[in-house]
């Protein structure tokens, strides 16, 4: 009977292999530890206040904070009062990126979030539920001297979100209330040197528009961008690792086709895994460094949640199957239980990304968390991490729990070996083990990528609300990205049909095996058709 790699492959070559891809493994993180920066950067931009002394206001007229067209400016607001500036006249400037530095497509992507300093005064408080309205606009250029292009223009609103700490006298103006961070700005790529950013803050008392938002002192943008040498060592192991893994996904297809019974539901699901795998790590964004994609980021985000549902879709399979009885086993249909909630999940997050950077397409200001629901959602951000954790974590307890029942369901089918002779058993045993070794590894994995997953969703929870953060070193997402390429690889040589057949190789008569045993043999192991035979024993209706 041939079986698969995983048992038929001799110890030693087996361990051969298991060396090599320890050895990938290492590299992977080392690659992260020792060659690429961090993965992103976050720079400072205090907003520029200049002055727009015309009577008509024209949208094509762009204020630069610093260089040699530079605009009028004024230190505070004390100043403007001096000069009988209005509100309405005053332009938030800043410049992108700071003097002697320019942006790079390396960079990928662009996120902003942004503050306000705001005093407190007697005669103009912050009211409850203040809300302030936007007119934001955004260009940019690639050389120095050229003109500005407009990129996007839009009139936003943010819910002001303050604290004062320190009891409302008149001892107490002029001190700043404590503001959380408010989402800005999202771009989907870096396609030019240099971007520049005017935000007005129009007020209008008749229709109630900036009133009762406080003295608003100063602005500030933090933005963050992936770093550019992380960037190309990100890029340089997605095209190493795409022709890998299409190879072995080829060659494995092809042994599955050769055989001459149809594929069971694991082949095909271990097919899958492959294709989702090579979907990710298909190397596009190479196209983004000389193409302004701005859908890159969320064309990525599809990749992502594509493979997330298929790798947890496929460890409930692949422990199920090794479960189930004959007449359950190789249907996808008895999984909905397990397999439904995953698809659920991906597709609730489908739909939110598409919510936010589905229209940050056309309006990179918009967003999600700035609405009246995403702002109690923000409120809630401690919350919707926890809720993240618990599922990934109740996710992979429960997977815990089914490879402590195939371990279970193995060790009753052991019961059958002390009968055969030495040989045979030792074979039987150095399966089982093998097996285990393999299961035992899957978890190890599951847990990194529940790490990985809750680690995700706190640095993204920090970008557009701030407050907590982990700082990750690039060494973890390069280890995790070679991780998951290296099991799939594995899974798809182990679990490909082998061309040994071990009754050729080694004789009965050489294995000191009687009828008796061999009778056993086939019926308590061989009954079914699978791809290995550690998966025909567990068939519960197997004759015992």
């Amino acid at each position: 009977m041939a079986g698969a790699i995983i048992e038929n492959m001799s110890t030693k070559k087996l361990v051969i292999v298991g060396v090599i891809l320890v050895i990938f493994q290492v590299f992977s993180f080392l690659v992260g530890g020792l060659i690429a920066p961090s993965p992103t950067s976050a720079v400072h931009y205090l907003a520029t206040k200049c002055v727009d002394v015309r009577k008509h206001h024209q949208s094509s007229k762009w204020f630069m904070p610093w260089g040699p067209n530079q605009c009028e400016k004024i230190r505070d607001f004390d100043e403007a009062m001096i000069k009988q500036i209005e509100a309405n006249e005053i332009v938030f400037a800043v410049h992108i990126p700071l003097p002697n530095s320019e942006m790079s497509p390396w960079f990928q992507f662009m996120l902003f979030i942004l503050q306000f300093d705001i005093a407190f005064k007697m005669g103009n408080q912050i009211e409850e539920g203040a809300v302030v309205t936007i007119d934001v606009s955004l260009a940019y250029r690639d050389d120095t001297f050229s003109k500005w292009t407009e990129m996007a223009h839009s009139i936003e609103q943010r819910k002001l979100s303050c604290n004062f700490s320190t009891p409302k006298t008149n001892e107490n103006e002029g001190r700043h209330y404590e503001c959380d961070l408010l989402p800005f700005m999202e771009l989907g790529s870096v396609a030019h040197k240099y971007y520049l950013i005017n935000i007005r803050l129009p007020v209008n008392e008749r229709k109630s528009i900036n009133v009762g938002i406080g003295e608003i002192k100063d602005i500030h943008l933090v933005g963050i961008h992936q770093n550019g040498g992380f960037t190309k060592v990100w890029f340089a192991m997605k095209t190493f690792l795409t022709p890998s893994i299409l190879i072995i996904m080829i060659w494995y297809w092809r042994r599955i086709t050769l055989m001459t019974r149809p594929p069971v539901l694991l082949e095909k699901v271990i097919f899958a895994l492959g294709i989702s795998m090579t979907f990710i790590n298909i190397p596009v964004e190479w196209f983004s460094v000389g193409f302004n994609w701005t859908w890159m980021l969320l064309f990525g985000d599809i990749r992502q949640g594509i493979f997330y549902a298929m790798l947890l879709s496929f460890w409930i399979i692949f422990c199920g199957e090794h479960l189930m009885d004959q007449t359950e086993r190789n249907r996808f249909g008895v999984y909905w239980k397990q397999v439904g909630p995953i698809v659920f999940g991906s597709f609730c997050l489908f739909i939110f990304d598409m919510c936010e950077r589905g229209v940050q397409l056309t309006n990179p200001f918009y967003s999600i968390w700035a609405s009246d629901v995403g702002t109690e959602l923000a409120n809630l951000q401690m919350a919707f991490i926890i809720v993240a954790g618990i599922c990934a974590c109740l996710y992979f307890l429960f997977l815990c729990f089914m490879v402590f029942q195939v371990f279970r369901n193995i060790s009753g089918k052991r019961t059958s070996l002390p009968a055969m002779s030495k040989a045979r058993r030792l074979h039987y045993e150095g399966l089982i083990f093998r097996f285990k070794f393999l299961m035992l590894i899957t978890l190890a994995c599951a847990a990194l990528t529940v790490i990985f997953f809750i680690i995700s969703q706190v640095n993204e929870g920090h970008w557009h609300w701030g407050g907590y953060t982990v700082q990750v070193n690039s060494a973890f997402f390069t280890g995790i990205y070679g991780m998951w390429n290296l099991y799939v690889f594995a899974i798809m040589f182990l679990y490909a049909p082998s061309h040994k057949r071990y009754g050729d190789d080694q004789s009965n008569g050489h294995l000191g095996v009687n009828s008796g045993e061999e009778i056993q043999l086939t019926t308590t192991i061989t009954h079914v058709d699978g791809p290995t035979e550690i998966y025909r024993m567990t068939g519960k209706e197997s004759q015992e």
